[in-house]
C-alpha cells in the first residue's frame, strides 16, 4: 500500500475504549504505510497504561489536564503544552492526575493502532466509557503487547 493524505475532522475515524479511556485514531498505520500512528487519547484520573516499552519512538503532547510521566528512571509532571519524547525500548507510563487529553505519535507506527483495537472495544460514543467494576485482563494486555513488539509489566 502507498501512504495517503489524511485530513480528518473531529469525531471521524476509528475510536476505542481502552483501559478506561477513549483512544481516537487520527492517522492509522495503514494510512501511513506503518510510518506513523497518531492517537488522541482522553484518560480519566487514576487510569492509564501499565509500564511498557514500544519498538519505536513515542511522542506525547499534553492538550488538557495534568499527568505524572514515568520515563526510564525519571518522573516528570506534565500540564497543557508539555511535550515528551520517548526513544524506542524505553520503559514508560503516565498517571493522569486529572482527566487528561494527549496527542500521542508512534514512529514508526507499525500496527500500534491494531494493538489498541485488540485490547479495547469499539467506542459507541466519543466520550469516556461507562465506569466498570470489572478488572482489566492484564495478561491479555501483556500477550497482545508481545505480538506488537511491546514489553508490558502487569504489576
Amino acid at each position: 500500500m502507498t501512504a495517503t493524505v489524511v485530513a480528518r475532522k473531529p469525531a471521524v475515524g476509528d475510536a476505542y475504549w481502552v483501559l478506561g479511556g477513549l483512544y481516537e485514531v487520527k492517522v492509522s498505520s495503514e494510512e501511513s504505510d506503518g510510518e506513523l500512528v497518531v492517537m488522541h487519547m482522553t484518560i480519566p484520573e487514576g487510569m492509564g497504561a501499565m509500564p511498557h516499552t514500544h519498538p519505536g519512538a513515542e511522542a506525547v503532547y499534553v492538550l488538557d489536564g495534568t499527568l505524572r510521566f514515568h520515563i526510564g528512571e525519571e518522573t516528570m509532571e506534565g500540564e497543557p503544552g508539555s511535550f515528551f519524547y520517548i526513544p524506542a525500548g524505553t520503559w514508560e507510563h503516565f498517571e493522569p492526575m486529572s482527566t487528561v487529553r494527549v496527542l500521542a505519535e508512534y514512529l514508526p507506527g507499525k500496527d500500534i493502532d491494531k494493538f489498541f483495537a485488540e485490547i479495547g472495544e469499539p467506542a459507541t460514543a466519543r466520550e469516556l466509557p461507562p465506569a466498570s467494576t470489572a478488572q482489566a485482563d492484564l495478561q491479555r494486555v501483556v500477550a497482545a503487547g508481545a505480538r506488537y513488539g511491546m514489553q508490558v509489566r502487569a504489576s
